[in-house]
């Protein structure tokens, strides 16, 4: 097991004025990516994947996360569960890739079959030949390992290690903040969805994320309407941090049509907009009209996968008639998306070798990056 100098981590746990960044090791090096898993994404809730992918009864499909390999369904109680993509005999891969499970999810091996709950529905053959049941098997407690999971916003979120707080404990304070959201929202198809491949490590663009400070520079377009002083910091020390402008005002259509507006904000909203990483991985942002959740799948020390996809607040405005204004919405947020690319990727350029000290924190200007700094190195043990 990697050993953390615990100097190194209080040093970052401190008052953003003395404090200091993560030290380069947090960025580059194998070992230490390998603790993240366990520390950071297998003990707290961290995104998976989105529920939209398994839209109907008997979807499925795999994904292999921190090493382990789950299987995503959705039960005929329309319910997103998931399991160990394991059977409970002899360990057998139950799903190799993604289909529709038409009725029970069998195994290749011996064909012991589960549900769309997990229960262990059929084992043949397992008393002798003609004899399905066996008084030493007992099917009821061998049902398929269930993971802990929350759909929230669309994102799966899963516990892996079990022992975090319960998710509405976990995601407390930002399910409060945006209450005035807690309504159905509708993907807005193939044009909606897409991903970029980045070469930097995945809390480089938590880090982007959240920071209005490198918008004059980075996004001269996004800044020329919403610009530095318009916008204002979102900081929750426990389990997340980001940014808000005062002054969203869509216009995407030359002959006056828009995306309908959720029902029910309060006046906020009217040209208001917040972008949130909520830790660790996955960065949410909402407005009257649209919201988009981003799932950063970390690949490797210095790559990382950005899953990126829209909603609307109507079922209406994923028909046809509205196709070109969500395409230029879209275009408009990829383009956005991909000008942060140069940036994340040369800090981590910045990061290779050791001198590099971890960094200065502006205490105007950073406090939502501090933040995340400072949840990732509490993760690690700093006080």
């Amino acid at each position: 097991m990697t050993v953390f100098d615990k100097d190194m981590l209080n040093a970052v746990a401190q008052p953003i004025e003395r404090a200091r960044g993560l030290e380069n090791r947090f960025y580059t090096d194998p070992e230490t990516f390998d603790e993240e898993k366990k520390a950071v994404f297998a003990a707290t809730w961290a995104g998976l994947a989105f529920a939209k992918d398994v839209p109907e009864a008997g979807d499925a499909m795999p994904i292999t996360y921190c090493g382990t390999p789950l299987i995503v369904v959705r039960g005929k109680d329309d319910v997103v569960r998931v399991f160990l993509n394991a059977c409970r005999h002899r360990g057998m891969i139950l799903l190799e890739e993604k289909r529709k499970i038409e009725g029970a999810l069998r195994c290749p091996y011996h064909s012991w079959c589960y549900d769309l709950k997990g229960k262990l529905k059929a084992t043949p053959h397992v008393g002798g030949p003609g004899r399905n049941a066996h008084p030493g098997v007992d099917r009821d407690s061998l049902g398929l390992i269930e993971v802990r999971s929350r759909v929230w916003r669309d994102v799966i979120f899963v516990n892996l290690d079990g022992n975090a707080p319960e998710f509405d404990d976990y995601a407390g304070a930002l399910l409060e903040r945006w209450k005035e959201f807690e309504k159905p929202i509708y993907h807005g198809g193939a044009d909606s969805s897409f991903k970029l491949h980045v070469n930097t490590n995945w809390k480089l663009a938590v880090e982007n994320y959240c920071e209005a400070y490198h918008l004059p520079w980075v996004h001269p377009g996004l800044n020329a309407y919403s610009r530095l002083e318009d916008h204002y910091d979102i900081v929750e020390p426990k389990h997340f941090a980001g940014q808000g402008t005062v002054v969203y005002n869509p216009d995407l259509s030359d002959d006056g049509r828009a995306f309908a507006n959720f029902d029910g904000l309060s006046e906020k909203w009217d040209t208001g907009a917040e972008y949130v990483s909520f830790f660790p991985n996955v960065l949410f942002g909402v407005h009257r009209d649209h919201a988009f959740a981003i799932l950063l799948e970390a690949v490797a020390p210095d790559k990382t996968v950005e899953h990126i996809e829209l909603y609307y607040a109507t079922e209406e405005m994923t028909d046809e008639g509205y196709a070109d204004l969500r395409a230029k919405n879209a275009a408009l947020w990829k383009e956005i998306f991909k000008e942060d690319i140069g940036v994340v990727e040369g800090m981590q350029k910045g990061r290779q070798g050791n001198l590099f000290d971890g960094g200065k924190f502006s205490p105007a200007m950073d406090e939502p990056t501090h933040c995340f700094h400072d949840w990732v190195a509490r993760r690690f043990g700093a006080e």
